[in-house]
């Protein structure tokens, strides 16, 4: 039986060869981009570059159509959000709206990873996800199949050496609480030491993160203009939910602080680097945060412990739920008459924030 012809690709949108051997991926898919020539011989040969391997002559194709639509970067430096990116309009976007919701909330999950070349991502540093995300065990589940998902766009296309996701590890997860630490308050032993420190401006964020209860992301993130040193305020205007958006209040004790960083700072942003650049997630934990609690025996907490603090110092304060949830921006979590008193103003909250507990030795 005569081998069927296959219809001629149009000149210039590249080519689908088909490759002899025992291979997973056949075809070769590639583009024309100039030509050898040998002067010696005096013969010229088309030069080409690869795209990428398909299964089918089929997906060849769609590889070559995709990249005429957004062409590939040869040296590929596709970030973990650009890959998030294109595997969720290959994949997600098409799914129901509680299936996409749970992929964007798992992906923000993710911040760490977010500036990552996606093909250099070890599989540690997706553990270390997992592992410091403090999340329960069937929102880890979301995450992992984020993971599976995203390495399923990156093998199809050859863009990453290997399919770390699989051997991400949940399953010790599942019926213990991935981060007890993450979920400890400081101690007030603790939160003494930390105001031992406070001249200097890298604890200072410890105790801004204490006495605010903002995420640290949020913190990070925070634009000087949109802090209100005069009122005492700040807005929080990018969040992981959207009951996070909101106006957070600075107490007395920790005004200094936000004054002495808004002075410092030359960027945008509130907190920044030494070089007056914003902080990335993980720079920060790394370089800072971590460094800075080992020298006092407090490497068991996390910047999210943080937060924890806040509630439990507002508690034992014995601050109103509706206030504490509308400081830490768990608006979500309040009952309908709750609801109902969400007007509360900015000084009713600055005179909850100054209930909670300092030092004696500290003047406010």
């Amino acid at each position: 039986m005569a081998k069927r012809k296959e219809e001629r690709l149009s000149k210039g949108f590249g080519g689908v060869v088909f490759m002899k051997g025992n291979r997973a991926k056949p075809y070769v898919v590639r583009i024309k981009v100039g030509t050898t020539i040998n002067e010696e011989k005096g013969t010229a040969y088309p030069k080409y570059k690869v795209i990428g391997y398909a299964k089918t002559r089929a997906d060849g194709i769609l590889m070559l159509q995709d990249y005429h639509n957004n062409p590939y970067d040869y040296e590929n430096h596709y970030t973990f959000a650009d890959i998030y990116k294109k595997a969720f309009d290959e994949y997600i976007a098409d799914k129901s709206k509680s299936s996409i919701q749970a992929y964007k909330s798992a992906f923000k999950v993710c911040e760490e990873l977010r500036d990552l070349e996606f093909k250099n991502i070890k599989t540690i540093q997706l553990q270390h996800v997992i592992d410091h995300s403090g999340k329960n065990y069937p929102t880890l589940k979301k995450i992992k199949v984020l993971f599976n998902v995203m390495y399923k766009y990156a093998m199809r296309y050859e863009l990453c050496p290997k399919d770390n996701s699989r051997y991400v590890d949940i399953l010790k997860y599942s019926k213990v609480n991935p981060n007890a630490r993450d979920r400890n308050p400081f101690t007030k032993k603790d939160i003494d030491i930390l105001w031992s420190m406070k001249e200097d401006k890298w604890y200072q964020i410890a105790l801004m993160l204490i006495y605010t209860g903002v995420r640290i992301g949020e913190l990070l993130e925070l634009e000087k203009k949109d802090v209100n040193l005069v009122e005492q305020y700040f807005d929080v205007t990018k969040s992981k939910t959207d009951s996070g958006v909101r106006r957070v209040p600075i107490a007395d004790c920790i005004l200094p602080f936000f004054k002495n960083w808004y002075e410092y700072s030359q960027a945008e942003t509130l907190i920044c680097m030494p070089s007056m650049q914003p902080f990335k997630y993980r720079d920060y934990v790394d370089a800072y945060w971590f460094p800075l609690m080992e020298p006092y025996g407090m490497q068991r907490y996390t910047p999210h412990c943080t937060r924890h603090t806040c509630i439990s110092l507002l508690a034992e304060a014995k601050v109103n739920q509706t206030s504490i949830k509308l400081i830490v921006g768990h608006r979500g979590a309040m009952t309908l008459t709750e609801h109902v008193y969400t007007h509360l103003d900015i000084d009713t909250l600055i005179e909850a924030v100054n209930k909670m507990y300092v030092p004696t030795s500290v003047k406010c």
